[in-house]
């Protein structure tokens, strides 16, 4: 199977239904991407999101968004926070 078919290349699929655990999960791999790509500020942005307030969580994503759209060169955390920022409607 390829990385594609795997899940590799979401682009094909936006998850728009994803859970508050759900989206736990893909900001607990952006911050891992953060950090692997030596983004300290981004991947402070998560320390902690399992325990965060919905509210702040909302904030960040919305924040690191906007900061790394600004940065042409790490497109699979703009994607991971791009698929989370249309499911925060369903953060509860």
């Amino acid at each position: 199977m390829s990385d594609d078919a795997a899940g590799g290349n979401e682009t094909l699929r936006w998850p728009t239904n994803l859970d508050r655990q759900g989206i736990v999960e893909r900001l607990v791999k952006v911050r891992a991407l953060a950090e692997a790509a030596g983004l300290k500020e981004l991947s402070a942005r998560f320390a902690g999101v399992e325990t965060m307030p919905s509210s702040e969580i909302g904030a960040n994503v919305i924040a690191a968004l906007t900061w790394i759209q600004e940065k042409q060169d790490h497109p699979e955390i703009t994607m991971q926070l791009s698929m989370v920022a249309m499911n925060l409607k369903n953060l509860k």
